[in-house]
């Protein structure tokens, strides 16, 4: 009976692992392009709603930033018509917890999810997706330098950018 028992943890275990294993967080940048699609040929870009930062103040210091990187990129912002590309981005705050640590001291720690799309403006079909999760300091005062940080990785992975030696 014992080893009858210890078996189907065992086996348990094996199927429990990847499912627990895939719960865990990866922070960084992810960038998702389409194939056969020359971001390169975009010249001017205009917004499209998304779900942005519930905060105005946030909302548009996350555009303003995004507008600097598109800028450095050569693009143009063009308002009251659709530019090559639709830029829209979306965000979300959430709190993890660091599980390998001492359970007494788990402590719940901001996280933020940007994710910014470009996409075609016939059809809203995404060409580009750039999306960063990251531990953020959401405190007055530091929030804006998180924002800017985490807008200058996404667009440093940009397709089109060269990559610094």
């Amino acid at each position: 009976m014992i080893k009858h028992a210890i078996a189907v943890l065992g086996v348990t275990g094996l199927v429990l692992s990847p499912a627990v294993l895939a719960q865990v967080t990866k922070y960084g940048v992810t960038v998702t392009a389409q194939k056969n699609v020359d971001l390169s040929k975009f010249a001017t870009y205009s917004w499209t709603p998304g779900r942005g930062a519930y905060l105005k103040a946030t909302d548009a210091h996350i555009k303003a930033a995004i507008d600097r990187e598109m800028a450095a990129l050569g693009m143009k912002k063009v308002t009251g018509q659709p530019g090559d590309v639709l830029v829209l981005y979306q965000s979300l705050t959430r709190s993890d917890i660091d599980l390998k640590g001492d359970p007494k001291g788990d402590k719940p720690f901001p996280v933020g999810t940007l994710v910014v799309a470009l996409l075609q403006p016939s059809d809203h079909k995404e060409l580009l997706r750039l999306r960063t999760d990251k531990p953020i300091d959401v405190e007055p005062g530091k929030l804006e330098a998180a924002i800017d940080t985490a807008v200058t990785e996404l667009f440093q992975r940009y397709p089109t950018r060269s990559k610094k030696k």
